[in-house]
């Protein structure tokens, strides 16, 4: 999760999806991850306070800033690089598991009130943004807690 100030998707040169302030999130689906552990993302980053308040302090959430949220599917992230020199992605949900469960974490922060965007899943997608801060908190879920 990034906090930014704006951010973009483009896919085929074509802007899919953009957000002012607020976080992009890029998500990184296991293959034991369930609907539990996007409902306890989803409810982690609604709430987290990473936003300065008036005295320059982490202490609003996106929710309190009226920010956006951009959901990116980025199945890098399950990368594993303990051996050799090219990853392996045997930890990663296969796309029939995961893009259902990106689109489940979306919906569930978009019910929370907060406008949210999402990448174009599976594709070669150009993610810009500018990370404010920077401010990158890795947040890992498993058997519906955030750990």
């Amino acid at each position: 999760m990034q906090r930014v100030t704006e951010s973009s998707v483009t896919v085929d040169e074509v802007v899919v999806a953009s957000i002012g302030a607020g976080l992009v999130v890029l998500v990184g689906v296991g293959r034991d991850d369930s609907d539990d552990d996007a409902a306890a993302l989803a409810a982690k980053l609604v709430g987290l306070r990473v936003f300065a308040d008036d005295e320059g302090k982490m202490n609003l959430s996106v929710a309190d800033i009226g920010g956006s949220v951009l959901v990116v599917s980025q199945f890098t992230l399950m990368a594993d690089v303990g051996k050799g020199r090219r990853p392996s992605f045997v930890g990663a949900a296969d796309p029939a598991h995961a893009e259902p469960l990106v689109q489940v974490l979306a919906d569930l922060v978009a019910a929370e009130g907060i406008p949210t965007a999402t990448g174009s899943f599976g594709a070669t997608m150009e993610v810009r943004l500018v990370n404010e801060g920077p401010v990158t908190i890795v947040i890992e879920t498993r058997r519906g807690r955030v750990l």
